[in-house]
């Protein structure tokens, strides 16, 4: 028997992925010819980038479905599709850049697992940690990394990370909606919590690479943490329901 749980009103959602599809085919690829000369430290850091960002999806897309809110399962199928994207661009970067990807990283591995342990609304809460370190993580190379094929690439994605952010926040405003304060209080401690393990794998990972762009593990745990604040206290607000923007 499928559950029925209201999503509350996602259209708006998903006509943006859909006009995002869009521009996507109009834009085209990067100029790949134009090749990239990429820091040992920066390969190995955009190799396990481009893991995390491959994967069919296909487990958030059927607890999706089983939401039961066709609208925001499209929406989802049309968010995979887009990190499904990412990979794309990042494996092609590193193929400019005379670099292969890799197949597979105990850090995916992890993240994965903790995804998939429970419901929607878990996966959700993790997945959002991976997205506010890719806010961070790509504003940096965007900014810091002095090749324009990687500049180019790293900017496509964070264009689409800034609109994952608020979608997945919106949704996880909807789960939070009928819970008590105590248990919003203990799920952002927990969450929190979770961050701060992600944020101390990031600086052993890939600590290198964002000094090399010019930017400390510190000053990158602070960034990725702001983000995050305002995105534990939108979501915890206890007039919770769908946001715009």
């Amino acid at each position: 028997m499928t559950t029925t749980v209201d999503t509350g009103d996602f259209t708006a959602w998903l006509r943006d992925f859909q006009g995002a599809a869009l521009l996507r085919r109009t834009w085209g690829d990067p100029d790949w010819s134009a090749r990239a000369r990429l820091e040992p430290a920066l390969v190995r850091s955009l190799q396990r980038f481009q893991v995390g960002e491959d994967g069919d999806g296909a487990r958030l897309m059927d607890k999706a479905r089983r939401a039961g809110d066709p609208v925001y399962a499209e929406a989802v199928r049309l968010f995979v599709a887009e990190e499904c994207e990412h990979a794309r661009l990042l494996a092609r970067l590193l193929e400019a850049a005379g670099a292969a990807t890799i197949a597979g990283h105990w850090t995916d591995a992890v993240f994965v697992r903790l995804r998939r342990l429970l419901g929607l609304r878990t996966e959700l809460m993790v997945l959002m940690l991976a997205e506010v370190v890719a806010l961070g993580y790509y504003r940096v190379v965007r900014d810091g990394v002095r090749d324009l094929l990687a500049s180019e690439v790293a900017g496509r994605i964070l264009a689409d990370e800034l609109r994952h952010v608020p979608f997945h926040r919106d949704r996880l405003r909807m789960s939070f909606r009928r819970s008590s304060r105590l248990s919003r209080l203990i799920a952002s401690a927990l969450w929190w919590s979770l961050l701060a393990g992600v944020l101390a794998v990031v600086a052993v990972d890939h600590g290198e690479a964002l000094h090399g762009a010019g930017v400390s593990r510190t000053a990158f745990a602070g960034e990725v943490a702001g983000y995050f604040r305002g995105i534990v206290a939108e979501v915890m607000r206890a007039d919770a329901g769908v946001m715009t923007g």
